[in-house]
């Protein structure tokens, strides 16, 4: 599997799954920096969700991972960010489209929407998920207002 540069972070109610999958991508190979939240404590999901796709954007990082409660939210955030393509995933097809048809350079992810272990395998397989090109260029161009 190719290893990515990620960024991550999450809102007190992602911080478990945040923490679980930081372990996963680290003992996979990737290259991985937190953007926390650091504990369970309430706080405000854009103080950490906007660096990690600022860090994103500017190419910092080749791809984001974001958690919160129901990772809605979040997606927001991301999506302010020009040049973010950020998907809220809940399932394995939507985790692939968002990457083979979106070039999503970013995966929103709800924990209180999803076992553990299926947040472990949506960004296995979103990390896997080769972007399609072709008809979907254009696309992408659109959403970035080229």
């Amino acid at each position: 599997m190719k290893t990515f540069k990620i960024a991550i972070g999450s809102d007190h109610a992602g911080f478990k799954y945040k923490e679980a999958i930081k372990s996963m991508l680290l003992a996979e190979g990737h290259t991985v920096r937190d953007f926390g939240t650091y504990s369970e404590e309430s706080c405000d999901y854009p103080d950490f969700i906007r660096p990690v796709a600022e860090a994103v954007a500017s190419g910092e990082y080749e791809r984001g991972v974001i958690l919160g409660g129901s990772g809605n939210g979040e997606a927001i955030v991301a999506n302010r960010v020009k040049g973010i393509r950020c998907g809220l995933c809940w399932n394995e097809s939507v985790a692939i489209w968002n990457r083979s048809h979106n070039d999503g350079n970013i995966i929103s992810i709800g924990q209180r929407t999803i076992s553990e272990e299926e947040a472990l395998r949506l960004v296995r397989i979103w990390l896997a998920t080769e972007f399609e090109g072709g008809r979907h260029i254009a696309r992408i161009r659109k959403i970035d207002g080229e």
